[in-house]
């Protein structure tokens, strides 16, 4: 049995995905841009995806502009913003330090090449809070950006209070909602945002493709430029089938929000009770509520979150040490840390999210083979203790 526990790193494509985007690869070839019968086949189906996922956020189809993936929008949003606020004379970007590397290089990109940059401390759950948004934000702000939903632990951030904070003070408000929308319901007026980022591939959707939503009347600066596509705000041939695939997953989406929140609540509660029962010295980082239904992240005392992944993976089990945009690198948890976790926690923490297809079935046999696993890990650590020699007590 091979189970998947890492859908905030990517979740399977829905069938009906599949089918949709390789019927557009077959049949619709024809460019959108073109006024003849193939370019406008093309172009319906991208109307029909721009407007499936408007719905999908409760926005209007005009204000979504097309990207190939959340890390552009992040970067659309943040250098697009601060590029036509800095003739104002605001060039101050505050963010949360907890937010996607998308967004923290971007704006160490930005910061190089003149602008201010405020990063806001969270508290040990992970959450923002507005105080600190207050003591930080000036009249030289031109935009703050705090995350929706954590990727690594899934927390949910106040956005529409820290979006109030900003307007009072003349600032945008963006927030990357990349690890909420298909998770929980997300609408653009309800967060009182100006901006919102979002990636197919987190909700059943194809890789490569997202989308960012501008409210009607916020100016930006094109960071790709060329063609007059998407209103002039993101030049390049679009890509018909990513983004009927989109499309489809943005309806399914809809659909599912109504009913699959609980069963994950359910299914990852019964997760983490049953870890947090058989295996001792365990711990749920960050806050229990609110917090997305799939994501719970949770340390280990004595084991290295790096061995218990691949002890997981041999037992056909994966899962994650946190964002997948930050593996292969050595550096710990920049989320766990800004969270004041003791440096044995940040780098004993393994993140499980959950999603489509999961079963209580395979929740029991993660549950079943866990112990057991740790209990090795945890022996090697001891026997490798003991084997240390003595620190000598000369010198300083």
């Amino acid at each position: 049995m091979r189970i998947y526990f890492d859908h905030n790193a990517t979740t399977p494509l829905d069938p009906a995905v599949a089918d949709a985007v390789a019927a557009a690869l077959r049949d619709d070839f024809g460019n959108p841009s073109s006024v003849h019968h193939f370019g406008q086949r093309a172009k319906r189906l991208v109307d029909d995806a721009r407007a499936a996922l408007a719905a999908l956020i409760g926005a209007e189809p005009s204000e979504v502009i097309f990207t190939s993936g959340g890390t552009e929008a992040d970067n659309l949003a943040l250098r697009g913003a601060a590029d036509v606020l800095a003739g104002q004379g605001r060039r101050h970007l505050i963010a949360s330090a907890i937010e996607h590397e998308a967004v923290l290089n971007t704006l160490q990109a930005l910061q190089r090449h003149g602008s201010r940059v405020t990063l806001l401390p969270v508290d040990a759950h992970g959450i923002v809070s507005p105080d600190d948004l207050r003591a930080a934000i000036d009249d030289e702000t031109c935009l703050v950006s705090v995350m929706h939903a954590n990727n690594e632990i899934g927390t949910i951030q106040p956005v529409a209070e820290l979006a109030a904070i900003a307007h009072d003070h003349g600032a945008l408000f963006h927030t990357d909602a990349v690890q909420s929308v298909g998770k929980v319901p997300v609408d653009v007026e309800t967060l009182g945002v100006d901006l919102l980022s979002l990636s197919a591939h987190k909700f059943n959707g194809p890789k490569g493709v997202g989308a960012l939503w501008l409210r009607r009347g916020v100016r930006l600066s094109p960071t790709q430029t060329g063609g007059r596509h998407e209103r002039s705000r993101r030049a390049g041939t679009e890509n018909v089938p990513a983004l009927v695939g989109m499309g489809v997953a943005a309806r399914t989406a809809v659909d599912r929000l109504a009913s699959t929140a609980t069963p994950l609540t359910v299914l990852r509660g019964r997760l983490e009770d049953g870890i947090l029962g058989v295996v001792s010295g365990t711990t749920v980082n960050g806050a229990r509520e609110p917090r997305v239904p799939n994501t719970s992240n949770i340390s280990f005392e004595s084991v290295e979150a790096e061995s218990l992944l691949i002890g997981l993976d041999l037992d056909g089990i994966a899962v994650s040490t946190g964002s997948a945009c930050s593996s292969g690198t050595l550096e710990p948890s920049h989320v766990l840390r800004a969270m004041g976790l003791p440096h044995h926690r940040v780098q004993s923490s393994i993140r499980f999210s959950l999603g489509l297809g999961n079963t209580d079935l395979e929740v029991d046999r993660t549950i079943a083979v866990l112990p057991g696993i740790v209990g090795r890990l945890r022996d090697l650590t001891r026997a490798s203790t003991r084997s240390r020699p003595a620190a000598s007590g000369a010198g300083r």
